[in-house]
């Protein structure tokens, strides 16, 4: 399960960029393209294993985002949702130019105010 070492990335990186807020985190917002072989329930299942080692998290939400592959065609200049895999623009092009979808970022920190 490669989800729970990313799951511990991602709140070591939120320590190391807020030190003094940590504590004060509520809520954590995590986006994940749909090629980078995340899946979400693993994500929260690994958070919620984490909670279990380290208690001081439970009052953190974890969300986890989806976002679809987009892929740019070169030919007609559009960019385009892939759907089942399907990197083929309307205009029947195929393209490997991927503008989202491999992505897996912090995209959003709540704080108690």
């Amino acid at each position: 399960m490669h989800e729970v070492p990313i799951v511990r990335d991602i709140f070591n990186t939120l320590q190391e960029s807020h030190p003094d807020k940590f504590d004060r985190i509520t809520k954590v917002q995590v986006e994940a393209g749909l090629l980078c072989n995340v899946q979400p329930i693993l994500i929260q299942n690994a958070f919620e294993a984490m909670i279990l080692d380290e208690p001081q998290l439970a009052h953190i939400d974890l969300e986890v985002v989806l976002l679809p592959i987009i892929a740019h065609c070169d030919t007609c200049g559009k960019t385009f949702e892939v759907v089942r895999h399907r990197f083929v623009c309307a205009c029947g092009a195929p393209s490997r130019k991927i503008m989202q979808g491999e992505e897996l970022r912090i995209s959003k920190v709540e704080f108690l105010t």
